[in-house]
């Protein structure tokens, strides 16, 4: 009886002290770094992250990719979605084309984007080829500013889209038939079968996929860093200068903080927005 009792701490043991040494331990750790400045606690590093010159510019860079690609995401997401369920035939090889993305890491992906929009790359090479082009043109750089951002929220975009069709897809495959034949019967059009029954059964995946989808966005750096380097600060990336070119620790950890932060409130945005409202009882 005793044993009994007592296996089910024993089972999640390990899963725990994963957590505590691996994640738990480093974020108090950072967190107090944070706030250390010199042998004292203070909030000097975080005077120093929002007087940094390229702080606003980061700031305001990734909220701007993330208003942009998050409803991009999702709108092709459950685009795609639907494709895979109608079809029949062929719906696993389609589905492993289109998360092929998911295979190449972030950085990759942005080397890959790069060989595309770089002056001599094949976007350039195809424009000239085709008469539109007189010669190497620059997409990447800070005097281009639209194709520079352009370039980097098409490259996420194919990148990270597979993520939320994942999700979707297997939230889609558990809506009951029965309510889209009932639908067809009544004579009810795609987009009322998508309005009226598909996005409301979605709900849970597509909060799941958003609060995913989200916190990755507010983390974006490789990708950018490959495509436009300095020329295109984020947060994440400020994180990174100053944790390895200025080696300033604790402004570093602030940024990190500053980012688990926002996605937090973002979190918790999506739990409030998308959250299931209870049945009325009879």
């Amino acid at each position: 009886m005793t044993q009994s009792r007592w296996l089910p701490y024993a089972l999640i043991a390990p899963a725990v002290i994963f957590l505590l040494a691996l994640f738990v331990a480093p974020l108090v750790q950072t967190i107090l770094l944070s706030f250390q400045d010199g042998t004292s606690l203070s909030l000097a590093n975080y005077q120093r992250m929002a007087n940094d010159l390229n702080f606003i510019p980061a700031l305001r860079n990734t909220f701007a990719l993330v208003i942009v690609i998050i409803p991009v995401q999702l709108a092709l997401a459950i685009a795609m979605g639907m494709m895979v369920q109608k079809l029949t035939r062929g719906r696993e090889l389609v589905m492993w084309v289109w998360t092929i993305p998911l295979a190449v890491s972030d950085l990759a992906a942005g080397l890959v984007w790069l060989a595309i929009l770089q002056n001599s790359g094949y976007l350039n090479t195809a424009l000239y080829e085709l008469g539109l082009l007189s010669g190497p043109t620059s997409w990447l750089n800070s005097e281009t500013p639209l194709t520079l951002f352009a370039g980097i929220a098409i490259a996420e975009t194919w990148r990270a889209t597979a993520i939320v069709l994942i999700i979707l897809v297997a939230g889609m495959q558990l809506i009951p038939k029965e309510y889209a034949e009932a639908a067809d019967i009544f004579g009810a059009t795609p987009w009322v079968k998508l309005r009226k029954i598909t996005l409301p059964l979605l709900k849970p995946s597509i909060q799941s996929a958003l609060i995913l989808r989200t916190v990755l966005a507010f983390e974006v750096f490789a990708v950018v860093y490959a495509l436009g380097g300095r020329n295109f600060p984020v947060i994440v990336g400020e994180a990174f200068v100053w944790q390895h070119e200025n080696q300033n620790y604790g402004v570093a950890a602030a940024y990190a903080v500053f980012v688990m932060a926002i996605s937090l409130v973002a979190t918790v945005v999506y739990l409030v927005a998308l959250r299931e409202k209870p049945e009325a009882k009879a």
